[in-house]
């Protein structure tokens, strides 16, 4: 019996595609298991714990994403040596763009495979098996849309529905288009299918994905499919929670907006990424609109959903940023009232355009800027969150806990913000919903101390909780793990 393990490095379309990945695994017989191998180094055969397949699904958004690669392979190769017989397979976007120098210079790797042939995983493996040599397959378009591939979620009660792939847009400092491919989108009618689908089978929140959601209906001639969408999704019985990601500020449309407030079960949650609140650098990224448009889209939003929690994604240091150029970032900072921000140095991806510049801004420049940027961010994050106290959240517990000293729940609230829960008299499980009232605001976090209130929390027993609760008696307790990082558009 052949087990595997599953690691993401990258953004949720990665771990979308890694759930993929490993239910094409399990229908191919696989057992998936949670413990690295490193735990395992002295195994000699499968019996002894530790996975016989290793699925590397690697990130090429960020500078780093080659040496996190090399550094997990190495780790990988002290391992293999123990035991002879097991494989170790790359893909995502990081294959997808060096292809075999990953077997050059990692000699060990068993498979390479691309973005847009996730599909052939296995029969890559049983090949490099057969023939006793890497087996390297990389399309150079996609040839069977992700979604429609089995799938091995890592919660009952949360999933992924891709309603696009690829992506149109040009930013200078990205690469995903070449790997990714130009955006394909689902028909609606697939979408809904597939949100049904998840629904009957536990879920009660489904994050809809993709690299720009706004422009979700381009491939079948209608603007309005992604507002469409989201009122479909309102619904669809059992349906609690509704999110996506990633949208983009160019295409964001007041009748999204409307969506979100008219439709109950669609979070009061939204990431809209800045990337640079001057309108100089906004040119040269190529990202098509300017910081008062930014601006109108905050405002309209709040208009409507006064209670939503924004988070962004910022770059720091691209190529010619001037301190006047900072400045009106953080200045775009200060009136967003961003709940969080994802932050970023800016790194050369090569094959991108800005890339190519020569006026790279001094790392020491770019280093002191992002310290500014992240100490004005902490400050808006704890204010928003300290403003929170006294009030009441629903948090949808997750299978992850608090700090082990004080034994609290982990979950997310309407608007996404994580919240740390204390014990009380009812144990909730993941997927069941708690209201508590907010006691404390950190920077990252809320906590419900119900000690403090005097009284405990309220727990709802959900169909999810259920589905969770039988997944443990379907499976190892060591359940493949995907990990949820963010998708950074």
């Amino acid at each position: 019996m052949q087990t595997f393990s599953v690691r993401t490095l990258g953004c949720q379309m990665n771990v979308h595609d890694s759930e993929r990945m490993a239910g094409l695994l399990v229908e191919a017989g696989y057992v998936p298991v949670e413990e690295v191998p490193e735990a395992a180094a002295r195994a000699t055969d499968a019996g002894d714990g530790g996975a016989d397949v290793v699925v590397v699904n690697t990130c090429s958004v960020r500078e780093n994403a080659a040496s996190r690669l090399f550094g997990n392979l190495g780790q990988l190769a002290a391992v293999k040596r123990e035991r002879p017989g097991m494989q170790i397979a790359v893909g995502g976007c990081l294959a997808q763009q060096m292809r075999e120098r990953i077997v050059e210079r990692a000699p060990w790797v068993d498979v390479v495979f691309g973005t847009h042939n996730i599909d052939v995983l296995p029969v890559l493996l049983e090949r490099s098996r057969h023939n006793r040599e890497a087996a390297i397959e990389i399309e150079e378009s996609l040839k069977v849309f992700p979604s429609t591939l089995p799938t091995k979620r890592e919660n009952p009660y949360a999933a992924w529905v891709s309603i696009s792939v690829g992506c149109n847009n040009t930013c200078t400092f990205c690469i995903v288009p070449s790997l990714r491919g130009k955006e394909r989108d689902r028909r609606p009618g697939d979408v809904l299918a597939e949100v049904e689908a998840v629904v009957a089978s536990g879920a009660i929140e489904v994050t809809l994905l993709g690299q720009n959601v706004n422009s979700y209906g381009v491939g079948f001639a209608d603007r309005g499919a992604f507002a469409k969408l989201l009122r479909a999704c309102g619904e669809i019985e059992g349906l609690e929670r509704v999110r996506f990601t990633s949208p983009h500020p160019a295409a964001f449309s007041s009748d999204v907006i409307d969506a979100m407030a008219e439709t109950p079960n669609v979070m009061p949650s939204l990431h809209m990424p800045l990337q640079s609140g001057s309108d100089a650098i906004l040119r040269q990224m190529r990202r098509s609109y300017r910081a008062t448009k930014f601006d109108r889209i905050l405002t309209e939003v709040r208009e409507r959903l006064p209670h939503a929690a924004i988070t962004t994604d910022i770059i720091v240091g691209f190529p010619g940023e001037t301190e006047e150029d900072f400045q009106a970032t953080l200045d775009v900072v200060e009136r967003s009232r961003f709940s969080a921000a994802y932050t970023f140095q800016y790194s050369p991806r090569p094959g991108t355009p800005a890339a190519e510049r020569t006026d790279q801004v001094p790392a020491e420049v770019v280093s002191e800027r992002y310290q500014r940027l992240v100490a004005l961010q902490e400050r808006i994050s704890t204010e928003e969150n300290e403003a929170l106290v006294g009030t009441d959240v629903e948090v949808l517990i997750t299978e992850g806990g608090g700090r082990k000293e004080t034994a609290r729940l982990s979950g997310r609230a309407a608007d996404n913000r994580l919240v740390h829960v204390s014990p009380g008299s009812e144990a909730p499980r993941p997927g069941d919903f708690v209201t508590a009232t907010v006691t404390h605001g950190a920077p990252h976090h809320l906590v419900a101390d119900s000690a403090l209130t005097g009284g405990t929390y309220r727990v709802r027993r959900t169909r999810a909780g259920d589905a969770w609760e039988a997944a443990q008696t379907r499976e190892p307790a060591n359940a493949v793990g995907l990990g949820m990082p963010r998708l950074r558009r």
